[in-house]
């Protein structure tokens, strides 16, 4: 919930039944993807309007009761230039923005913390590499799927798990994701994110949550029968809670 002088603001950072849209955005990525799709759909519906008043034009004025005898046009020089140059316009205007954000999304800024999650059947392992001195010693722990019969009022059926991954808002962060048996998918709309767990191989991407919340996903990778009942939920808080909480895992 975010205050502000006219009214209060509830951000959309779990799935709501019959939702269509997405999810409001936590980071500067999934901003732009929001934004990207915006751009393209304007272009479709530009499209979309364009060839259906052409189809209704050309069945209206070349009906064959109202043409008999149509003209027999086999070339037409500047159409054929029109449409040729204009979709090749519209793609390079569709391509710029959509590369950036590609790059960008790519790109790892150096990162103020950093987190390996892994998936297994059927539950994630998150690793705080940071502040391990030793295997022993290390900030690690499992994430399981709190089951319905064990459901507090208000929590969300399928989506809340038993340890969240506590986060620092407002700092850059790199997932660094893996697997331990089977492809798993580690995904959470609000974050703009989904990256594959690829066992034997390491993914890493940037997160960089711009406000304090609780936001939800799930595995999107179809990984064994158990496949959607291994949820995350990454709750982003400020830094002193962090470092707090931090400290008191290590205790």
């Amino acid at each position: 919930m975010k205050n502000t002088w006219l009214f209060p603001i509830a951000f959309c950072d779990a799935a709501e039944p019959w939702q269509l849209g997405f999810q409001d955005a936590a980071t500067p990525m999934m901003q732009g993807i929001i934004d990207l799709h915006h751009d393209i759909f304007f272009f479709l519906l530009i499209i979309l309007i364009f060839v259906s008043w052409m189809l209704v034009r050309a069945l209206w004025h070349f009906h064959y009761k109202r043409n008999p005898i149509p003209e027999r046009i086999v070339h037409g020089t500047t159409i054929e230039i029109l449409w040729t140059i204009l979709p090749s316009i519209i793609l390079m205007f569709i391509a710029i923005p959509s590369f950036a954000l590609l790059y960008s999304m790519d790109e790892v800024v150096d990162p103020a913390v950093t987190i390996k999650a892994i998936g297994h059947q059927w539950y994630w392992t998150y690793e705080y590499s940071d502040y391990n001195s030793s295997d022993e010693e290390s900030l690690t722990f499992d994430s399981y799927m709190i089951t319905e019969d064990e459901l507090e009022l208000g929590s969300l059926r399928l989506l809340e798990v038993d340890h969240r991954v506590i986060v620092p808002a407002k700092t850059h962060l790199r997932l660094i994701i893996t697997s331990a048996d089977v492809l798993h998918s580690w995904a959470v709309p609000s974050l703009g994110v989904k990256c594959d767990a690829v066992p034997g191989r390491l993914n890493q991407t940037s997160i960089f949550i711009k406000r304090k919340g609780v936001y939800y996903g799930q595995c999107s990778e179809l990984c064994g029968t158990n496949h959607a009942f291994m949820p995350i939920v990454v709750e982003a808080v400020s830094l002193d809670d962090y470092v707090s909480w931090v400290s008191n895992e290590l205790d």
